[in-house]
């Protein structure tokens, strides 16, 4: 048995007779003494021992087989997958002001349709009901509580087609909060709402002046009164998008949300994450602060110190495991207001990045989107790959106006990923 290609390994800094192992593979971690390591590469194992690495991902019998395996993953994944999930655009009309506002220069009073409406319910129940598939649908803007009455329309002819078919129907909102009232979820949770995503953009003072009302009134005080209206309702997630000038106050956000009684068990998650260059139709010159990779150095510091924070006050956030980019799914779309398809919704504001329309279907966009770009010698034998299949093709795009090669996250994962491993095993202690 050999070490997977897939695992990393670090050395306590405390005690050197110990070693971290992380599979990038399964996301699985373990502590190990010096020794057994150095059986691992000697091939002296123990049979128990050798098992339960095994087991766990750490050995494989052919690293030549595993790679090919590791070639095939997503498209095993893809084989299994039993649910189909699209992104669904209400509107690009909005009642905040975002200086960053990803919308950018699309923004106006653009609406989906009935017409389109029932274009995108006729495509979910012929091509994924109709094969056993349940769907989750994601209704995004602009801001998609302005189209309450549309995402009614909707999930009620499909929560019937998807009886009809035996199997389930949810959709989840992502908001800018200010709409989200116990009024409108107690309305929506029939209809199969199961959870919404909410930004918050730091503690108050500087989430109001990224993210004010077109008024020009803060936002902020709205949407946490909110969030405790509902956060027993639905799962509720927090995000929130940093600069790198203010990415260091945003941990008293999280003080703030714990004393306004939006404790860690009454949140699904928080997240916190860069704000991005946008490109494309989204443009706002005037905003500069995003960022177009994160292979910039204070990303990866930015990163590591909140969820720190984040971790350190007892919320969750997302563990670090095996992601595909949606691009790379068959059963993931992301579905404009007009009914232009798009397998990403970064790509909203680059027309010639769509992939069909509600109409005519979906075009092959395997040589426009690079699928399996990270199918190259250099990404398959390096052992971040599970974490990366070639990273983000938006940023890659946006950098080098093709998504030829791939987004390479080496330096980020080099910078980060043995604090990860180490931050979900104390938390996993913790339980």
């Amino acid at each position: 048995m050999l070490l997977s290609r897939y695992v990393k390994h670090f050395p306590e800094p405390h005690d050197p007779n110990r070693i971290l192992l992380y599979s990038t593979k399964r996301g699985a971690s373990l502590l190990v003494p010096a020794s057994l390591f150095s059986d691992i590469e000697n091939g002296t194992l123990a049979p128990g021992d050798r098992d339960t690495l095994v087991r766990l991902g750490f050995l494989v019998p052919d690293r030549a087989a595993e790679r090919r395996e590791m070639s095939d993953a997503i498209a095993a994944a893809n084989r299994m997958r039993r649910l189909f999930g699209a992104m669904v655009v209400m509107n690009l009309d909005c009642n905040l002001a975002c200086s960053y506002c990803y919308e950018g220069g699309m923004k106006g009073k653009h609406r989906l349709s009935p017409e389109t409406a029932d274009l995108l319910c006729d495509l979910i129940e012929r091509d994924q009901m109709a094969h056993g598939r349940r769907v989750e649908l994601t209704f995004y803007g602009g801001e998609p509580l302005l189209s309450t009455e549309m995402i009614h329309s909707i999930s009620r002819r499909l929560r019937a087609a998807a009886a009809d078919h035996g199997v389930d129907y949810t959709f989840k909102l992502v908001t800018n909060g200010t709409l989200l009232t116990a009024t409108v979820v107690n309305r929506l949770v029939p209809l199969g709402l199961t959870g919404a995503k909410v930004t918050l953009d730091g503690p108050q003072e500087v989430h109001d002046r990224y993210r004010p009302f077109v008024s020009g009134h803060g936002s902020y005080d709205t949407i946490v009164a909110n969030l405790k209206e509902v956060c027993n309702l639905i799962k509720v997630q927090v995000g929130s998008n940093y600069t790198e000038g203010e990415y260091r106050a945003f941990p008293r956000l999280l003080d703030d949300l714990i004393a306004a009684g939006l404790t860690p068990d009454r949140l699904e998650l928080v997240r916190f994450s860069p704000v991005t260059k946008s490109g494309g139709a989204h443009t706002l010159p005037e905003f500069n602060d995003g960022c177009s990779s994160l292979d910039e150095p204070w990303v990866a510091a930015a990163d590591l110190f909140l969820r720190a924070e984040i971790l350190r006050r007892g919320f969750h956030t997302p563990r670090l495991a095996p992601a595909p980019c949606m691009i790379e799914s068959p059963f993931e779309l992301v579905v404009q207001y007009d009914g232009t398809l798009f397998k990403c919704p970064a790509f909203l504001g680059w027309p010639a990045m769509a992939v069909g329309d509600l109409q005519t279907g979906i075009n092959d966009y395997a040589a426009s989107h690079n699928l399996d770009g990270w199918k190259n010698d250099a990404c398959l034998d390096c052992a971040y790959l599970p974490l990366c299949f070639g990273g983000c093709r938006f940023l890659k795009l946006l950098r080098d106006g093709t998504m030829n090669g791939v987004d390479c996250r080496k330096r980020f994962l080099d910078a980060t990923l043995e604090t990860y491993v180490r931050q979900d095993l104390k938390r996993r202690a913790r339980r």
